[in-house]
This record gives structure tokens, C-alpha cells and sequence, in this order.
């Protein structure tokens, strides 16, 4: 029995340590990385390995299984690595379920034809096996196979609960912990850190002080309408790249001009995680709070409610509304959003197929939205948050237009080469993003009530080949406060408590922000002059940039 295992073992250990040199960027070797990030290694292979052939009574079998899911793992990383600059960690596990619900937001990244020919491998794999490998129940006999299993499974678990808790401690870098750790042991460690998380309380949040603010203001004059839209991967490509029309962005350019705050926003994301951004826009809470829950705050607040933004304007007596043209059920909002205190959630039920613009409805029928949602005048104010999805990825399922480059890359020879191909897929709906900013600001001008646009976007574009030949960006993207006319004033009051939003309407100089800080400001332009100036202190005011 010993023997029908123990080579299956060997090798399959062997290779499997072989398989984390193909990661990118690639971990210490094994002689580097401590006797703790071994042994979890070692032990992470006897248990899943004696799993496997509990499971399946072959051993070859087993290892054949084992490696293959490794495989997925180390491919799944470095097409993470490659197009958000982060590698696989415990969070994203959840994700291949999302990949087969989801399959046109996942599939494309790690490859569709590796897709299929492993899918394709594995079924003639497991045929094979099945056929050639003799069961072990069979040949040795249940009880002798069931104990040598089993200890394999014991074994490998208590080298595994032991080898944990001697790890170093992680840097949430994930980056730096695969490097230092290796594949196996920087899951182990993410997975730990996860479950011994604690959740960020309520009191953490600014909104929780901040609610007071607006329940005392609830009645007392008109307040203005509020719409924060977060645009899609939308940032401002002119500065790092020549070769766009100065003009794209036309209508950002003049909103950013008589603007009551606008900049730069260092924003938790790169490429994706969007949640990341958006939870600390709404929350108020910087990606320090949540700790290892950084990663994917949603799934926490999914089941468990954090003051914010929309909490704290409803408390003001504000309709609160979230639109995003998608699936409601992606990322838990359906049960995040009321949560955090929205009233209503318009998802992709209430959009129509001729509302695409490519793969995802389009901002023009978000823009839309917004504006019959402005007309719909109950007598109260509302506050909408918008979530875009036409800019997103993957863009090379979709094929540039020739007709649009005169307005995009004026310059650039037809057919385009391979660095410009989605590059130019992505500045025609950023062009498209441009005139949704447009359009709502005319809602917002025609409305009764004066108003308020927050703008941002909530990280770059997946755009590895343009990256590549261009350098990569600021990983910053921009923002902006845009209000109605009269509704900002600079009244003496104001000056004399030194509120932040007074300065930018002098200056309306750019100032850099944390994504965490952006609904905070937006708040104190519908509220500054009622925040005291204890509260106002207790929030960093923004850096004014060079």
C-alpha cells in the first residue's frame, strides 16, 4: 500500500513545486523562504492529496487532479498579476464561481482558448484514469486504504495548523507576501488573517458623526439635489499619452474649470475591484480599517450595515437611489446597498437591450435614468449614486472604429497596431463618458432644486499592451464637485470657520484626495457651514497639489 503511494506522492510534490517558478512575479526560491512556508507547502500537499485519493481511490489520479487545479491557480494569478498588478490571493477563490456566473467579466482575461483546452484536457484526463488505474479499494482493501488515507489527511493538517501560526506576520502587500511566502503558504496566511479580521465599527465610519449634522438640517431650507457618479475606469488618458485628441474630453474639461472642488483621487484599484473604490467613496473608511477585509469590503457589508453617505443624507430626509446597469446580485449589492442606507436600487431589470452601447448598457441610458429620476418630484431631495459600466473590460472583444479615430487618435495609422487596438476601443466610450457629464448637469440645471455632481472614476483601464509600450499611468484617477448655479457661496461665514470647501471656491485650485475622503467633502458642500469645527477638524482636509 506504502508503495502504490509513495512515488505518486513524490513526484507529484516535486512537480508541484516546480509549477510555482511559472508563477509572475515569481516567489523566493524554497532555500530562501523560512521552515514555516515549507512546511505549510509540504502540508497543504499531504492533505489535499490524501483528499483526493479518499476521494477518488487513485493515486496517479489524485496527483493528475491536484496539479491541474494548481495550474489554474498559477495561470489565474499571473493573468491577475498582468492586468491588475496584484497576484491571486484567498479572496479571489470566491471569483471562479463568478467566473461561471459571470463568464464574460472573467473567461477573456485568463484566456479563452486555455479555457477550453483545459477544460477539454481534463474531461479526456479523467476518461484515461478511470480506465488505466485500478481502484485501491479493490486492490489493497478498504480498511488498509482508508487508514493510509486518512493519514495522510491527519498528517498533512497538523503540519499545516502547526506551520500557520509560525508564519510571518503578512503586510497585506500582496505582491511582497507571495514573494516571501510562496503560493501556498501566502493563501494559508490571507485565509487565517481573514477569518480573525475584525469588522470595522459603525463609530470608524465619519458618516456616524456626520448623521447628526444632517438630521438636525432636515427641514430647515431647500437642499439640492445630489448625484455622485462613478464612471467606469474613467481617467484622463492627455497627460500620459500625446497621441489623444486634446479635445475628448471636452465637456469634463469645462466642468473642471468652474468646478467647486476637483483633482486627483488616490484610489484603492488598479484595473478592477471597483468595490474597493466605491466602498471607501460611500463608507468614508480608508482600505486601513477593514485590514486583510480590504480585499473585497462587500462581502463583510453584505451582512453587516456601516453608516455612509447615503445613510447620512437620508437621515436628512433625502430619497436616496442607487443605478448600476448590471446584474444587482454581482458583488452582494443587492444586499450592501441597503445596507448603506439607499432606499431604492435600479439595477439591469430596468434597462432595455437597445440601451447597449457594446458589451454593457450604455451612459447615455444611465444618463438617462438619472434625469426621469430628477423629474420625479416628490418634495423631497434625492441623492443618486450612479455606477457605470459601459468603459469596462475586456476590451479586445470588441473591435475598434475607424470612423471615431479622427476624435480619439487623430494621428494614429489604420490598421491600428497591437498597443493602440483596445486602447482605442476604450477612448470611444470614454468619449461617450464625456457626454453622459454632459447630460447630466443639463438634468441637474433644469431641475427644480438646485444641485450638486460628484464625478470620479474609480480606477485605469485594463490596457496591459498600451501599458507596455506607453509606461504605465498615475494609478490616480480624477474627481470633481460641480454645482448648480448660486447654490456654493462664499459668505463670511464660511471664512471665518475656515471650511475647505470656501478655499476651492477662491482658489479652484486642484487638490488630491483619498478615495475615502471624496463623500465626506461632497457632504460638506450640501452641509459644510452646519459641521462644526470639531467635527470638520476630525477629517483631514485635502492637499492642494503643484
Amino acid at each position: 500500500m506504502i508503495s502504490a503511494l509513495i512515488w505518486p506522492l513524490l513526484v507529484g510534490l516535486l512537480i508541484s513545486g516546480l509549477f510555482e517558478a511559472l508563477l509572475s512575479p515569481r516567489p523566493r526560491p524554497f532555500w530562501q523562504r523560512g521552515v514555516a512556508a515549507n512546511s505549510v507547502h509540504l502540508g497543504s500537499w499531504l492533505l489535499l492529496f490524501g483528499l483526493l485519493v479518499l476521494l477518488l481511490q487513485r493515486p496517479w489520479f489524485a496527483v493528475m487532479v491536484f496539479l491541474s487545479l494548481q495550474l489554474v491557480v498559477v495561470q489565474s494569478s499571473n493573468a491577475k498579476s498582468h492586468t491588475l498588478n496584484e497576484p491571486f490571493i484567498c479572496h479571489d477563490f470566491e471569483y471562479f464561481w463568478d467566473a461561471i456566473l459571470h463568464p464574460r467579466l472573467y473567461v477573456p482575461f485568463f484566456g479563452v482558448g486555455l479555457a477550453i483546452a483545459a477544460s477539454s484536457a481534463a474531461a479526456v484526463a479523467i476518461g484515461g484514469f478511470f480506465y488505466w488505474e485500478g481502484s485501491l479499494v479493490t486492490s489493497e482493501g478498504a480498511s488498509r486504504f482508508l487508514s493510509h488515507a486518512l493519514g495522510l489527511i491527519a498528517l498533512g493538517a497538523l503540519l499545516v495548523v502547526v506551520s500557520v501560526r509560525r508564519l510571518p506576520a503578512i503586510t497585506l502587500q500582496p505582491i511582497e507576501d507571495m514573494h516571501r511566502l510562496g503560493l501556498f503558504a501566502s493563501l494559508w496566511a490571507y485565509g487565517v488573517a481573514l477569518m480573525r479580521a475584525p469588522i470595522p465599527a459603525p463609530e470608524q465610519s465619519p458618516f456616524h458623526a456626520l448623521t447628526p449634522v444632517a438630521s438636525a438640517h432636515q427641514g430647515e431650507q431647500p437642499l439640492p439635489n445630489v448625484v455622485l457618479v462613478q464612471s467606469e475606469s474613467f481617467f484622463d488618458p492627455r497627460p500620459w499619452c500625446n497621441e489623444v485628441n486634446t479635445d475628448l474630453l471636452s465637456h469634463f474639461d469645462a466642468t473642471r474649470a468652474s468646478a467647486t472642488l476637483h483633482g486627483t483621487l488616490n484610489v484603492p484599484a488598479w484595473g478592477a475591484n471597483t468595490v474597493r473604490t466605491e466602498c471607501a467613496v460611500l463608507t468614508g473608511l480608508a482600505p486601513g480599517h477593514w485590514g486583510v477585509r480590504q480585499f473585497n469590503p462587500y462581502r463583510t457589508l453584505a451582512r453587516h450595515p456601516m453608516p455612509s453617505l447615503a445613510s447620512a443624507l437620508k437621515a436628512a430626509g433625502y430619497r436616496t437611489v442607487c443605478v448600476h446597469p448590471y446584474l444587482a446580485s454581482f458583488y452582494f449589492r443587492h444586499k450592501v446597498m441597503p445596507q448603506l442606507g439607499f432606499d431604492h436600487f435600479i439595477d439591469i431589470n430596468a434597462f432595455k437591450s437597445s440601451d447597449k452601447n457594446g458589451q454593457y448598457v450604455s451612459d447615455k441610458a444611465v444618463a438617462r435614468k438619472i434625469g426621469r429620476l430628477l423629474e420625479d418630484d416628490d418634495n423631497r431631495p434625492l441623492f443618486v449614486f450612479a455606477i457605470t459600466m459601459e468603459n469596462h473590460g475586456p476590451l479586445h472583444l470588441e473591435a475598434p472604429n475607424q470612423a471615431t479615430l479622427t476624435t480619439t487618435l487623430p494621428d494614429a495609422p489604420w490598421p491600428l497596431p497591437i498597443h493602440l487596438r483596445d486602447f482605442a476601443v476604450y477612448l470611444q466610450h470614454l468619449s461617450e463618458s464625456d457626454k453622459m457629464l454632459a447630460s447630466v448637469k443639463n438634468s441637474l440645471n433644469t431641475a427644480k432644486r438646485p444641485g450638486l455632481l460628484g464625478w470620479y472614476g474609480d480606477h485605469v483601464p485594463i490596457l496591459p499592451e498600451a501599458y507596455a509600450h506607453f509606461t504605465p499611468p498615475d494609478s490616480r484617477t480624477p474627481y470633481m464637485v460641480w454645482s448648480t448655479a448660486d447654490w456654493v457661496t462664499a459668505d463670511e461665514q464660511l471664512a471665518a470657520e475656515h471650511i475647505a470647501t470656501e478655499h476651492f471656491v477662491k482658489k479652484n485650485a486642484p487638490h488630491e484626495l483619498a478615495a475615502n475622503e471624496l463623500g465626506v467633502q461632497l457632504f460638506k458642500q450640501v452641509f459644510g457651514h452646519n459641521i462644526s469645527n470639531d467635527v470638520i477638524k476630525a477629517e483631514p482636509e485635502p492637499q492642494e497639489q503643484e
